[in-house]
């Protein structure tokens, strides 16, 4: 791993050269300095005010140090390019990066204790009594080496946050997984792990199926809601958000629109441990969508599909249904069939109404009883009883969107 290497300011062309026993003398004073320092930062930058043992303040000490060090060791050797404390200035700022915090406190505690520590030096240098030209070098490799231990530190926090970036999409997912998963959701697992992924339990959610786009281009990638977790390799897509109904998030056409034009369908509000049934029923409605029982465009919200969604279940079943409940009407011919079954659909929904059925239907009220008589003979006394009539309004229902489909 490379890490940023100084620039020999003081062997530059026309630099004055300082002397190398001076390191000597400043190495003696280094934990004084160190102390003077350390106290100059807590005092003018809050973050560091705080206990020793919290996260700004247990690396204080050792960075002071390190960076005085390498001051001192740029001094008696100009070509040591500091490697080491360059890399511990890196993994400083790649653990600030880690730990979510700000690289602005790190890199202003690094502007206050390089203007302190100088000004120690510069008591130093006074003391001496050194040439101003010495002094002048002097200040030019204090502020080189506050520049490098600030780009070491801002190398590592981009690593830092690319890493962290990864892993955190990474538990994410996995979080995804346990919530989604064939198995018993366990809530002491899931607040561990949602812990470590920084994302904060809810306690309903809904989830969202996703049709698949032809290419995985990241403008095509949904703009996924504030604490969604989402997951595009699966298939289908999904993406589980917190808390749908209070939030608006399923308000206007705005989901639709940060959807970028893929169709979805959201499944139910259940609780946190029952995320993987809300799934299961989007990626029916999803499916349903795709074969034109549901509306193909656009954002479908199962709970606005529930018979449906309910009717189509067990399809199988559901078939066998259609074929023992409409028996009677194998008896009319291919022309007749389907009208004679809207007929008996809305005959049955608007309560045995015939006026209701004819406006329905837009057709005249004699047509409407022309039909019936024909139905009862094809029923008998069946269209009275209320069990029968249950399953005649399910299987004409199927048949309705058999048909639709068609």
């Amino acid at each position: 791993m490379a890490f940023p290497t100084p620039h020999d300011l003081t062997n530059g062309s026309g630099a004055t050269p300082v002397p190398a026993e001076l390191a000597e003398l400043l190495r003696a004073q280094l934990a004084a300095v160190a102390d003077e320092v350390e106290a100059e930062v807590r005092r003018q930058v809050p973050e560091y005010a705080q206990p020793p043992d919290g996260p700004y303040g247990r690396n204080l000490r050792d960075g002071v140090v390190q960076a005085l060090t390498l001051f001192v060791d740029h001094i008696a050797d100009p070509r040591d390019d500091g490697e080491a404390i360059a890399a511990t200035y890196y993994a400083l700022g790649r653990g600030v990066a880690q730990e979510g915090r700000s690289l602005d406190v790190l890199q202003c505690a690094l502007r206050v204790g390089g203007m302190h520590a100088w000004r120690c030096m510069g008591r130093t240098a006074e003391t001496l009594g050194l040439d101003s030209t010495v002094v002048a070098a002097l200040g030019e490799l204090a502020f080189q080496t506050v520049h490098e231990v600030a780009e070491a530190a801002a190398a590592g926090f981009a690593e830092g946050q690319l890493r962290s970036s990864d892993e955190l999409e990474r538990r994410r997912r996995r979080l995804l997984d346990l919530l989604l998963g064939e198995g018993p959701v366990v809530p002491e697992a899931v607040q561990k792990l949602a812990h470590s992924a920084r994302w904060t339990v809810p306690r309903q959610v809904a989830v969202v199926a996703l049709a698949a786009a032809p290419d995985r281009r990241e403008e095509n990638r949904p703009l996924a809601s504030a604490g969604a977790l989402v997951d595009m390799e699966s298939r289908p897509p999904r993406m589980l958000v917190p808390d749908p109904d209070g939030s608006g998030r399923w308000a206007g056409r705005s989901f639709a629109l940060a959807l970028r034009g893929r169709p979805a369908a959201i499944g139910p509000t259940v609780p946190l441990t029952e995320a993987a049934q809300s799934l299961r029923w989007a990626a029916r409605a999803l499916g349903l969508m795709g074969r034109g029982v549901l509306p193909r465009q656009d954002v479908v919200r199962c709970a606005d599909h529930l018979s449906t969604l309910l009717l189509h279940a067990d399809e199988p079943l559901l078939g066998r249904l259609r074929t023992s409940a409409l028996t009677p009407l194998d008896a009319v011919s291919a022309g007749q069939r389907p009208r004679l079954a809207e007929t008996l659909l809305a005959w049955l929904l608007s309560g045995s109404n015939v006026p209701d059925v004819a406006a329905r239907l837009h057709i005249h009220p004699q047509t409407v009883r022309y039909r019936l008589r024909q139905l009862e003979k094809l029923f008998g006394d069946a269209l009275h009883d209320p069990d029968t009539r249950l399953e005649l309004i399910l299987a004409l229902r199927a048949e309705s969107m058999h048909n639709r489909q068609d």
